[in-house]
């Protein structure tokens, strides 16, 4: 879509030689004005007695430290006026039994798109996140899959999923967009914390 636009685009994939999950593998990168982070993987294993440590680490390591690292490096080298958008999902807003530790990893990348978005500001810098919904992308494999062509439930295309993220890198800081079949993209509501009371009952703002 952004080469359609004039973009010179360029991949950085496990594929290719780069693991977004080895801060290392970041020292390479140098500006650009956007950057799509966009590496996920799943367990593929929804009993956590059966997950193991090697998979325990890759998942954490595409999902939540390609984002992290990714934030770092990309915040100490890109001009003001740039974006980043990181990809979270549905798991990161609501829990996704079947996967306990993609739910961990994506609920990570909102916590941390949300709360480093006020100092990446400071620079000039916008950053916000997306959480689709079931998109048809090899993420999506085994009973999962079929259980939920069974069930005639609709599947993003991975140009929807593409173009929410062009608009919430030109929308708000912060902000976390879902993303859904025959949807526009939505800016989440976050609810607010309940404040503490003193003992006399009387209600603090936070």
């Amino acid at each position: 879509m952004l080469e359609r636009e004039g973009w010179e685009v360029t991949a950085l994939d496990l594929r290719d030689g780069f693991d977004v999950g080895d801060p290392r593998a970041w020292e390479s990168v140098g500006p650009v004005d956007l950057a799509f982070l966009n590496a996920g993987v799943s367990t593929g294993v929804s009993d956590l007695t059966e997950v193991s440590d090697e998979a325990y680490r890759r998942i954490r390591g595409a999902n939540l430290d390609g984002v992290v690292y990714g934030t770092r490096r990309l915040a100490a080298v890109m001009r003001p006026g740039s974006a980043i958008v990181a990809t979270a999902s549905l798991a990161g807003l609501t829990a996704m039994e079947g996967d306990s530790l993609y739910t961990a990893t994506k609920h990570a990348v909102v916590g941390f798109v949300r709360a480093v978005a006020p100092q990446l500001a400071e620079r000039g810098i916008r950053i916000s996140a997306i959480a689709p919904g079931f998109a048809d992308t090899p993420i999506l494999e085994g009973e999962l899959r079929s259980g939920l062509e069974v069930a005639g439930f609709p599947l993003l295309t991975a140009e929807e999923v593409a173009a929410a993220a062009l608009a919430a890198a030109r929308g708000e800081p912060g902000a976390v967009w879902v993303v859904q079949p025959g949807r526009e993209p939505l800016a989440f509501r976050f609810p607010n914390v309940p404040g503490p009371r003193t003992p006399e009952g009387e209600r603090l703002s936070g």
